[in-house]
Formats: structure tokens, C-alpha cells, sequence
């Protein structure tokens, strides 16, 4: 049985107000964008295609951390971060889907040993990509126009 994605409203335990770091946004941005270069000179075969899985949700993850900081909040698990991003962005149904499953993988990899198949990361690069790209520019507007209110 396929467990269904924590709701926004049931993480509000797992959520609490910080300041917004924009320091620390942009070193998480730029950290996302050193495990990309990193992750794109492995080489994919059936040995590292897990590896390569976990950096692609580790990607997606930090950006979402970002994203998440860039609103004045921090998460306690990663699952509010996908529900975060499901209810900021709700015409990314299809994405919200794709990053759920990569988690629940990532957790299989982590925790099990599991060793994804190859054909598991080709069919599932270019929409990896495609999200790591909109986080990354959601991120970057976010940092533009956020007003740090210093006391």
C-alpha cells in the first residue's frame, strides 16, 4: 500500500517561524548548483544510478529547503517540504507526484540497500532537471524581492 503525501496542514507541528536567511538561501543555492556539476560528471550505469538518484532528490530537496527559508519557515522532515511546495504550487501536480516517489526511493536506497535500476534514472532525468530548473528560478526570483526587515 502506497502511503499518501502528509498534508500542509497536518505538518503544521513539523513547521516553525525563523527569520528569512537570505545568506543562507543563496549558500544552499549554490551548493545545489556544485551537486549538479558534481552529478553530472558520473557516469550512469547500473552501479551508480543510485547514487545519482539520492543527489538528484538531495538537488530537489535543499532547493525546497531554500524555498521553504525564503517564507520564514523551517521544516523538521522533508515530507512538509513536498507539501509545501504542493500547496504553493498547485498546477505542479505532476511534479509534486515525481518528487514524492524520488523521496520514497531515496528512503529505499538510504534505508534498504535498494540499487535502482538504470533505466529508472534515464527515463526520469530530463523531469529531475526540469524541476531542479523551476525550484532554482523560484528561488533566485524569491531572493530578489525578499526584504530583510532588520530591528
Amino acid at each position: 500500500m502506497k502511503k499518501e503525501l502528509m498534508s500542509w496542514e497536518e505538518c503544521s507541528g513539523h513547521l516553525r517561524q525563523v527569520f528569512i536567511d537570505l545568506e543562507k538561501a543563496k549558500s544552499l543555492l549554490k551548493l545545489c548548483r556544485v551537486r549538479v556539476r558534481v552529478l553530472l560528471s558520473v557516469k550512469l550505469d547500473e552501479e551508480t544510478a543510485s547514487i545519482i538518484a539520492e543527489d538528484y532528490y538531495e538537488i530537489i530537496k535543499e532547493l525546497l529547503t531554500a524555498l521553504l527559508l525564503l517564507s520564514g519557515r523551517k521544516s523538521d522532515n522533508h515530507e512538509c517540504l513536498i507539501a509545501f511546495f504542493k500547496k504553493n504550487y498547485p498546477q505542479k501536480e505532476y511534479e509534486t507526484a515525481v518528487i514524492y516517489e524520488l523521496k520514497r526511493i531515496r528512503n529505499a536506497i538510504d534505508y534498504e540497500g535498494l540499487f535502482v535500476e538504470k533505466s529508472y534514472v534515464e527515463r526520469n532525468r530530463l523531469e529531475f532537471k526540469h524541476i531542479i530548473d523551476f525550484l532554482t528560478a523560484e528561488a533566485e526570483e524569491k531572493l530578489k524581492n525578499t526584504e530583510v526587515i532588520t530591528l
